[in-house]
């Protein structure tokens, strides 16, 4: 299965982008986008799988220095 997933940035810090990827993106799941690492806060379905491809969307918020750790 090809996901193409489509994640956006809550606070507009990066400008989010498209990509495939070979699993879903899940909430809870963390992400580097460019410099900076975001949390995955939400995943919806855009459009009905259709054969081997799902369409995905992923909101993201930044993951701020304190919960890096």
């Amino acid at each position: 299965m090809i996901y193409t997933v489509s994640y956006v940035v809550t606070d507009s810090s990066h400008p989010g982008m498209m990509q495939n990827q070979d699993y879903p993106p899940e909430v809870g799941q963390r992400i580097r986008l460019g410099e900076r690492e975001y949390e995955i806060i939400e995943v919806q379905e855009l459009l009905p799988t259709r054969g081997d491809f799902a369409y995905l969307h992923a909101t993201c918020r930044p993951i701020t220095s304190e919960e890096e750790g």
